[in-house]
């Protein structure tokens, strides 16, 4: 099993943005930080499937530190995802 970080994001006048800095172009949101972090595990999870599906090798995991680091994601909450690699 592998551990990926998300990134919750709020802005005031939309719901909660899920990214995960690890997977380019793998987002997702809900209307709550509960379902935002619901369904961002949902989206990652078939992320990665699609590509072990394409025979893709999933990145290396980066570390909190290296996320929060970057200044797109310094007001963000985090939270874990953990993906089963077959």
């Amino acid at each position: 099993m592998t551990t990926y970080i998300g990134v919750i994001h709020n802005d005031p006048k939309s719901d909660f943005g899920v990214s995960f800095p690890d997977f380019p172009g793998c987002i997702s949101a809900g209307n709550t930080l509960d379902e935002a972090k619901a369904m961002g595990t949902e989206a990652l999870q078939g992320h990665a499937k699609f590509m072990i599906d394409r025979g893709e090798a999933l990145p290396q995991p980066s570390g909190l530190a290296a996320i929060m680091a970057h200044a797109d994601n310094a007001a963000g909450v985090t939270f874990t995802v953990n993906i089963q690699v077959f």
